[in-house]
C-alpha cells in the first residue's frame, strides 16, 4: 500500500493579507526611523564636536607665556619684599627693646645706691702711721664700701676713683667733672682731693703763701707744702683740693691758730685770713678746722655720698622740664621799643599770685596801668590798711555777675609790692 504525499496548499485570505500588510508597514517605518536616527546622529555629532573649541588644543602665544612669568616674578619679588620688611620690623623693634633695656639698666647704674658700689676710696700710705686712721678704715668698712691703700700724688691724701663700665661716654666726653685721669686699670680718677695737715704742717702752708703774696707772685720752694700741693694739683688741673687741719681745741681754733703764728713767725690772726681767702680765690683749695679723725672720717663719707649723688643730678637737671609746656606764650611778652606789651607783663605779673584770675589782673592793671602808679597810690594813702584795701572795690567784668576785687586779693598785691622780706608767705 503506497502513500502518497500531497503539499498542503494553503489559502490565504483577505484578512492575512491585511494584517501582512501592516506588519510590512510597520516594518518598513521602524527600519527608515532607526536609520534616520542613526544617520542623524552620524552626521550630528562631529559638526558638534568641531563647533566646540578643546582646551587641550588651544597653544598659548609667547607674548602670553612672557606675561605669565612676569606676573609670577612680581608676586614672587612682593613676597619678598613683604617678608623683608617684616624681617626689618621685628629687628627694628629688638634694637629698640634692647635701647630701652640698656636705658634702664644705665639708669638704674648711676642711682645713688647703685654708684657707690663702683666708688674707691684711696688712702696714702702715710696716714695709717697717724693716730686715729683706723675710726676711718672702720667706718668705711662698716658701710661696706671699697676703699684701697696706695700711693698718692701729695702725702697724706685721699682720693676717689671709679669703674668706668659703671659711667655712659657722653660723661666721659661732656664732663670734665668726671674725665680727669684714666689708668690702665679701668677706672678714672674723680676731681675730689682732700689731704690731711697738723697744726705745724698748715702754719709752714701760711708762711709760704704769705711769703709769696709780699715778693709779688714768687714761686714756692718745692719741698714745702705749698710747693708740694702746687705740683700735685699741675698733673690734674681739675682737681678740687680740700686741706683738713687738725686742731685739738674747736673752740678757740682760729685764735689759738693765730696765737701760735704770732708767737711762731711773727705774724698776725689777720695774716692767716688773707691766707685762706687768697688759698680759695687764687688756687681753688678750700681749709676746713677739724677735731680729730672723727671729723675727718664724717668730711671723708661726706664727699663719698656727694660723688654717689653727683651723676643722677646731673643727669636729671639735663632732662627737659615736664611742667614746662609747649605753646607760644612759654617764652612770655613780647616787649616792643615803643613800649607795647608792657601792660601786658604788668598783667602777668599779678596773675602769678595765687588764686588771681585772668579778669581780675585786667581789672587792676585797667584802674593801675603801671607798678609806678599802684606804688604812688599806696605812697598817697595815709594808714596800712587803707593801702591794703585800696583794690578792694574794684569791679571785676567777667562772663557772670559782675563782682569785686575783695580785701584778700589787694593784701596779697600790697605785700607782693612792698614787702623787703623775700621768704614772706603772701596768703
Amino acid at each position: 500500500m503506497t502513500t502518497s504525499l500531497k503539499p498542503t496548499i494553503w489559502e490565504i485570505s483577505d484578512s492575512d493579507t491585511e494584517v501582512d500588510e501592516e506588519s510590512k508597514s510597520d516594518l518598513e517605518f521602524n527600519g527608515s526611523a532607526k536609520d534616520s536616527t542613526v544617520r542623524n546622529v552620524f552626521v550630528q555629532t562631529p559638526s558638534d564636536e568641531r563647533d566646540r573649541p578643546s582646551s587641550a588644543k588651544k597653544r598659548r602665544s609667547k607674548e602670553e607665556i612672557e606675561a605669565d612669568k612676569k606676573k609670577a616674578t612680581q608676586r614672587r619679588e612682593a613676597r619678598e619684599k613683604n617678608r623683608a620688611a617684616k624681617e626689618r620690623e621685628k629687628q627694628e623693634k629688638r634694637k629698640q627693646q634692647q635701647k630701652r633695656k640698656e636705658a634702664a639698666q644705665h639708669l638704674n647704674s648711676l642711682k645713688p645706691e647703685n654708684y657707690l658700689k663702683c666708688l674707691t676710696v684711696c688712702i696714702d700710705p702715710a696716714l695709717l702711721q697717724q693716730r686715729g686712721c683706723d675710726v676711718l678704715l672702720g667706718t668705711l668698712s662698716s658701710f661696706e664700701w671699697r676703699y684701697s691703700i696706695q700711693q698718692q700724688p701729695l702725702p697724706n691724701s685721699i682720693t676717689w676713683a671709679r669703674d668706668l663700665p659703671q659711667v655712659d661716654a657722653c660723661f666721659q666726653k661732656t664732663s670734665s667733672l668726671y674725665c680727669l685721669a684714666e689708668d690702665d686699670a679701668g677706672t678714672v680718677a674723680e676731681d675730689q682731693l682732700v689731704q690731711v695737715l697738723s697744726p705745724s704742717e698748715f702754719l709752714d702752708l701760711v708762711m709760704s703763701v704769705k711769703r709769696m703774696i709780699d715778693n709779688e707772685g714768687e714761686e714756692p720752694v718745692g719741698d714745702s707744702v705749698l710747693g708740694l700741693i702746687t705740683e700735685g694739683l699741675k698733673q690734674d688741673a681739675g682737681k678740687v683740693a680740700t686741706l683738713l687741719v687738725t686742731l685739738s681745741q674747736t673752740e678757740y681754733r682760729r685764735h689759738a691758730l693765730g696765737e701760735t703764728f704770732q708767737s711762731k713767725y711773727g705774724g698776725e690772726n689777720l695774716d692767716v685770713e688773707e691766707v685762706l681767702v687768697y688759698l680759695q680765690l687764687d688756687k681753688n683749695i678750700f681749709v676746713f678746722f677739724v677735731d680729730g679723725w672723727q671729723e675727718v672720717t664724717d668730711h671723708v663719707c661726706a664727699v663719698t655720698k656727694s660723688l654717689s649723688r653727683r651723676p643722677f643730678k646731673q643727669l636729671t637737671e639735663q632732662s627737659e622740664l615736664p611742667f614746662c609746656a609747649d605753646g607760644s606764650w612759654a617764652s612770655g611778652v613780647r616787649v616792643e621799643k615803643d613800649g607795647c606789651g608792657l601792660k601786658q607783663v604788668w598783667s602777668k605779673q599779678i596773675q602769678q599770685l595765687n588764686r588771681v584770675s585772668q579778669a581780675t589782673a585786667s581789672c587792676v592793671t585797667a584802674a593801675y596801668p603801671s607798678p609806678q602808679l599802684l606804688l604812688q597810690a599806696y605812697k598817697a594813702s595815709s594808714s596800712d590798711e587803707e593801702r591794703k584795701k585800696l583794690l578792694a572795690d574794684l569791679a571785676v567784668k567777667g562772663e557772670g555777675k559782675e563782682r569785686r576785687v575783695g580785701p584778700e586779693i589787694s593784701t596779697r598785691v600790697y605785700r607782693c609790692l612792698t614787702a623787703r622780706n623775700p621768704e614772706l608767705v603772701l596768703d
